[in-house]
C-alpha cells in the first residue's frame, strides 16, 4: 500500500511519499526526509496514539522517509499517515508487491494521545492535488470530510479514530465521494449548464437595497459593478452612506460556478477558514481588511507563503473602507494583480502563484476634513493637504477603476426616494452574468482583442467615445474601461450592440461631476 501525505506550501504544495523500514537495532523511530518540528513530534503522538487503539508497536528499530527528500515537509497532518504506515508495514512484514503499491491513498489528519483524529487544513488543496497525479482514495478526518468530496472523482473516508482508518486502509468498500445531484440541489445551480442558470442566495436583511435613500446614482453603479465584476471608487462626505452601501454588494451577486467555487475553496482550506464538516465555498468571497493592514497581510506571504487578503477575495470582493489611510505601499501593490488576476510570492528559495481576481471597492472622504465639494460645509483643507491626500492613490491605480462616485448628503427636509430592492436589481444582473458566463470572462477582465470582438458600438457610440476622450485627454486603458462599462449596460439590457446612450452612461461614471479633475 503507498500511502501519500500532503505538505502545504503556498497555493500548489507537495504530495509526500511515506514510507517505513523496520530493522534490528535499539527501538527507536527515525524521521528522515527535512521535517520540521510538527512532523518529528509526530512520532511521539503516533506511537501513544497506536497504543492506545489496542496495536503493538513494532519493537523493532523504525525508519520513517519523507519523499521527495529536498522538500520541507511542514504541518501536524503527517500523523495519521506515519502512524497508518508504521501499522501497515509491521502487517506486511517487508513485502512490497506490485499490487500494494499500485494502490496509493491520501491520507491527513492530526492524532491525539489516545488514538482520535483531528481536523486538519489544505485538505482539499491536498486532495486536489493528490488527484491531479491519479491518486482516487483519501482517508480524513471526518471533520474534514465534506471539503474532501468537493474534489470530483475522489473517493474519501471520514475517520474519527485511528482503528477506523486503519480498517478503511485495507478495504476500499468503505469510501464514498459526493453526490452531484444532491449538491447541486444544496447549492440552488445545475449542473448541465451553469451559464444559462444564474442563481442567486436568498435575499438576508443586512443586503437589501430597498433600505438605501437618496442614492440612486450609487445604487445603479453597484448594479453595473456586480453585473460585470468592474473596480469602484466612491467619495463622498462622512455620514453620506458609503460604507453601508457598498457593504451591501454581496447581495448583488450570485453563486459562484464550480470552476470559480474549486479555486476560492482552495484557497480557504490552505488558509485554515474553514469551519469544521464545512462544504465548499459557493457564495462570493467578501474580504474587509483594517487600515493597519501590511503589505504582506494583503499579498500573502510568511514562511509558509499563506494567502493574503487579495487572493482571499479571488472570485469576489475586496473593500478598501477609508481606503485613503491605508499605506501607500499597500495600495500601489494593488495595481499588478488588478491587471493579471495573480500574485507571485517567493520565500526561502520557492516561489507559488495565488490567484487574486478580486473586484476592488474603495471608499474615501474628498479630503481629509471630508468637506471638499461640499454646497452646505466649509472646508478647511489647503490646497496642498487635498493634493496629498488623493497622491496616495497615484493616477495609475486610479486609472484602473473603471466606476467612480461622488455621493452627498441629503439636504434636511428634501424628499428622498427610496432605491430598488435586491430582487429588482437582480434581473438585470442575472442577464448580463448570463451573457458573459457563456463568453467565459467577465466584461471587466476582458483583454484588448476580446474588447474589441466583443464591444461591437455603432457609428454614434464610437463617435460619442472619441469626443469623450478628446474632451477629458482619457489615456488608451481609460477609453477601454468606458467601453467595457458600456457593454456591460448593454448585457443588462440584453443588446448585442453598444449604442450612444450606454456609452454616454459609462463616460458619466468614469468621471464624475464635482470631482475638479481629481480623478481624471
Amino acid at each position: 500500500m503507498r500511502i501519500l501525505c500532503f505538505s502545504p506550501f503556498g497555493y500548489e504544495g507537495t504530495v509526500v511519499d511515506v514510507e517505513v523500514g523496520l530493522r534490528r537495532g535499539i527501538p527507536a523511530v527515525d524521521i528522515v526526509g527535512l521535517a520540521d518540528g510538527a512532523v518529528k513530534e509526530s512520532r511521539e503522538r503516533m506511537r501513544s496514539a497506536i497504543i492506545s487503539s489496542g496495536f503493538t508497536f513494532p519493537p523493532e528499530r523504525v525508519l520513517i522517509s519523507l519523499s521527495p527528500a529536498d522538500v520541507k515537509k511542514e504541518g501536524a497532518g503527517f500523523d495519521l499517515a506515519v502512524a497508518l504506515a508504521v501499522l501497515n508495514e509491521k502487517e506486511c512484514a517487508g513485502r512490497n508487491s506490485a499490487e500494494e503499491t499500485d494502490r496509493p491513498v491520501l491520507v491527513m489528519g492530526e492524532l491525539d494521545l489516545n488514538g482520535n483524529v483531528r481536523p486538519v487544513k489544505a485538505v482539499h488543496a491536498a486532495a486536489s492535488t493528490a488527484f491531479q497525479l491519479g491518486v482516487r482514495h483519501c482517508i480524513v478526518p471526518a471533520g474534514n470530510e465534506q471539503e474532501a468530496k468537493e474534489v470530483r472523482g475522489m473517493h474519501v473516508f471520514g475517520a474519527e479514530s485511528l482503528t477506523e482508518a486503519f480498517a478503511a486502509l485495507k478495504s476500499r468498500s468503505c469510501f464514498s465521494s459526493a453526490d452531484e445531484d444532491a449538491d447541486m440541489q444544496d447549492t440552488g445551480r445545475a449542473d448541465s449548464d451553469e451559464a444559462d442558470n444564474v442563481r442567486f442566495p436568498p435575499v438576508e436583511p443586512e443586503y437589501e437595497f430597498s433600505s438605501i435613500s437618496g442614492q440612486e446614482h450609487l445604487t445603479r453603479a453597484l448594479q453595473i459593478a456586480a453585473s460585470g465584476g468592474h473596480s469602484l471608487l466612491v467619495f463622498g462626505p462622512p455620514g453620506c452612506g458609503k460604507t453601508m452601501s457598498l457593504q451591501k454588494l454581496p447581495g448583488l451577486l450570485p453563486f459562484l460556478t464550480k470552476e470559480e467555487s474549486q479555486s476560492v475553496t482552495r484557497i480557504f482550506s490552505i488558509a485554515g477558514l474553514l469551519a469544521p464538516g464545512a462544504k465548499g465555498i459557493r457564495t462570493a468571497p467578501f474580504r474587509q481588511p483594517h487600515q493597519t493592514a501590511t503589505i504582506e497581510g494583503m499579498c500573502g506571504g510568511g514562511i509558509h507563503c499563506r494567502p493574503g487578503e487579495i487572493s482571499l477575495a479571488h472570485n469576489g470582493i475586496l473593500f478598501l473602507d477609508e481606503a485613503a489611510e491605508f499605506r501607500t505601499s499597500v495600495l500601489q501593490m494593488l495595481r499588478v494583480p488588478m491587471e493579471t488576476g495573480t500574485v507571485t510570492l517567493s520565500r526561502a528559495g520557492r516561489s507559488t502563484v495565488f490567484p487574486a481576481d478580486f473586484q476592488l471597492l474603495m471608499s474615501t472622504n474628498p479630503c481629509p476634513c471630508g468637506n471638499f465639494g461640499s454646497a452646505e460645509k466649509l472646508c478647511l483643507c489647503s490646497a496642498r493637504s487635498i493634493e496629498l491626500y488623493w497622491k496616495k492613490f497615484s493616477a495609475p491605480l486610479l486609472d484602473r477603476i473603471d466606476l467612480r462616485i461622488r455621493t452627498e448628503q441629503a439636504k434636511g427636509g428634501e424628499r428622498v426616494s427610496k432605491s430598488a430592492s435586491t430582487a429588482e436589481l437582480r434581473k438585470q444582473i442575472a442577464a448580463a452574468v448570463r451573457i458573459q458566463r457563456k463568453r467565459g470572462k467577465k466584461n471587466a477582465r476582458l483583454s484588448a482583442l476580446e474588447t474589441k470582438e466583443f464591444c461591437i458600438m455603432t457609428n454614434e457610440a464610437e463617435t460619442e467615445l472619441n469626443r469623450a476622450a478628446e474632451k477629458n485627454s482619457l489615456s488608451q486603458r481609460a477609453v477601454s474601461g468606458c467601453l467595457k462599462v458600456a457593454r456591460t449596460i448593454a448585457d443588462m439590457k440584453e443588446k448585442e450592440c453598444i449604442g450612444a446612450e450606454e456609452i454616454s452612461e459609462a463616460v458619466r461614471l468614469r468621471i464624475p461631476e464635482g470631482a475638479d479633475g481629481l480623478l481624471l
